[in-house]
Order: C-alpha cells, then structure tokens, then sequence
C-alpha cells in the first residue's frame, strides 16, 4: 500500500473531456467525488472506479485512477473481484438507477447482504437517460415517457429502504445541488468499513427535468428536507423551528425544542426504515444524511483471514495438485 499522499481535486481529472448534457447533475457529482478522493490522501494506483453502463457510467474515463466500465448492471459483480482479490484498494461503484436498480438489482443486493468492503455511489434521476428517457425502477407512478406514454404503472423502488432491507451496513442519501454536503456524505461512506452505499438525487434536464424541484428548489428546501446528524436533534425548517419526534413506528412533526435525537448507529436497520418512510408522506420532509452506519465483518475481510488460515495449517497450495486430481481423467 502507497503511502498517503497530499493531493488534490484536480489531480483526480483524467485528460478526457467531460460529455455530459449541459447542466446535468453528474458534473456536481464526480467534482464532490474527486474533492473526496483529495482529502483522502490515498495514492491514485490504490483507486479503483467501477462502473456499468448508463450515463453515470463513462466515470471512470474521467477519473485518473485505475477504472473498469463493465456491462449493463454488473458493476458490483466486478467491484467485488476486485476488492476481493486485493483487499488494499479503495474500490468505488458508480451505478444509475436503471443500472443498479433493474438489470444489476441482483448484483446489488449481494454485494450489500456480504458487506463487501465498496462505496457504492447510485446515481437517481430516476429515469433512463443514455438510452434516451424510459421509465426505470425508480420512476414515480404516472410519469409519462417513451415506455410509459400514459404514464408508469410500475410501483417504484425506494433505493433507501432497498438498501436497508439487503442489510448494507452504511446507507446514506444526498443530492447533487448541494456539493458541500454531498461531500460529507462521500466523506462518511470513504471512512466506513465495509458496503457503503449512497443515494444521490440527481437531475437530468433533458428527459426527467424538475424531478425533484419541489424538495430540492433553495425556496423551498429548508422546509422539505431535513439533515440526519447522528446525534444531533432531528430539527428542520428555514428558521429551524421544526423538529420531528419518533414515536414507536409513528413520527411527528413538533417544535424544535421537542425533537427527538437521530442515531445512525443501532445494530438494528428499524430506526433508519422509520425514517425512510417519511418519503411516503407529502406532509413530511424527505430525510437526507446518513440514515444507518454499523460496523460488522466484510466479505474481502474474511476471505483475507480464511486464506490465512488455510494457508498456516496446509501450506502454500500448488496449482498442478490442484488441477491433477483423481477426479481428472484422459479421455482417450
């Protein structure tokens, strides 16, 4: 493992010039990224970003580190390889929610359920937007596009509640107008050990533009999003004179000085899928932070120690024993 260097933003940019449409929410996306990896001080061969397919997808070409751009939704099948077969690299995923979430939704909720030690960035515009604007597993009901011209039928997934159910062991969500805290987020999930995985609300201004204007519009925003600070007072509101207070399964909306304190850190998901559903309520703020982060055994961690073990009680394995076994045979 390199030692930490001081580097900064701009040494993460690749010489490819960034295609993205005109005011799309990945450019917020990938400078938090990179500002991210500079505070981190980790050499740039120790980086790995590991994409599929889909707009959020071509990351890796803009990024100077090591990169993969596998095939549609099997990014966290590669990533795992990858971080498996050397446990010192930071291994980052970059995924939308059409390639996460659909063709690479099995993928996903493996890698979450064995805690493999990636960071896991879902892009959510909650449309397809490389293949020209279909509904994906996200899309709200209703929404009128190319697949869905009377509007979608299909009930969406909440990638939050998605995540929470496949056991990830950091959960987090942000958004693409507001770098600074999507870079405390990054920051948050870098630092946790084991699968980190963070929903980003990004907009796509050709085929899904405004998805999210009514939470994220700076008019409104104060009054319709609330920061999850582990322990701090669940408190929101443009004067922050607002506060939500847990009661068993049930919240409330109270005045500040009523709020109930936010854990991220039970063993237990139940107090973040509380707060996940607080996105099913047009009366409540929609929750924006980290919503759990626990700290438990990871996949790459235990292989390490298992091969470790093998290794002091058998020996260095030998690749001809392995291969001619009584089991194999001439064929004549």
């Amino acid at each position: 493992m390199s030692e930490v260097q001081q580097l900064k933003a701009k040494d993460f940019k690749s010489d490819q010039e960034v295609r993205w449409c005109p005011g799309c929410g990945d450019y917020s996306i990938i400078n938090s990224v990179q500002a991210t990896l500079a505070d981190i001080g980790i050499a740039k061969e120790n980086m790995v970003c590991v994409s599929g397919i889909g707009c959020s997808s071509r990351f890796p070409y803009y990024m100077d580190t090591f990169g993969f751009h596998g095939i549609h939704g099997r990014a966290n099948a590669i990533a795992t390889g990858v971080k498996v077969s050397n446990s010192d690299l930071s291994v980052w995923v970059i995924t939308g929610d059409g390639d996460g979430l659909s063709i690479g939704g099995n993928h996903m909720i493996h890698s979450l359920r064995r805690n493999v030690d990636l960071k896991i960035i879902l892009f959510n515009n909650e449309i397809y937007g490389l293949t020209k604007g279909q509904y994906s597993p996200t899309s709200p009901l209703g929404l009128r596009t190319k697949t869905s011209p009377f509007g979608s039928v299909d009930a969406p997934f909440n990638p939050v509640q998605l995540a929470l159910g496949a056991g990830a062991t950091f959960v987090a969500r942000t958004m693409d107008t507001r770098p600074k805290h999507m870079k405390e987020v990054l920051r948050a999930a870098a630092d946790h050990k084991g699968s980190a995985f963070v929903e980003v609300w990004q907009n796509c201004v050709i085929f899904n533009d405004g998805a999210y204007k009514a939470w994220t519009d700076k008019k409104v925003r104060d009054e319709q999003t609330i920061d999850l600070v582990s322990g701090q007072p669940m408190i929101f509101g443009a004067e922050k004179d607002k506060g939500l207070r847990v009661e068993g399964f049930n919240i409330k909306v109270v005045a500040a000085s009523e709020a109930s304190i936010w854990d991220s850190s039970p063993d237990s998901p139940g107090p973040a899928f509380v707060m996940s559903q607080l996105d099913n309520d047009p009366d409540m703020p929609r929750p924006f932070g980290v919503l759990r982060g626990v700290n438990k055994p990871t996949l790459d961690g235990m292989v390490s120690d298992q091969i470790k073990v093998v290794t002091d009680q058998r020996g260095v394995g030998d690749i001809k024993n392995l291969l001619y076994t009584p089991d194999c045979w001439t064929v004549e």
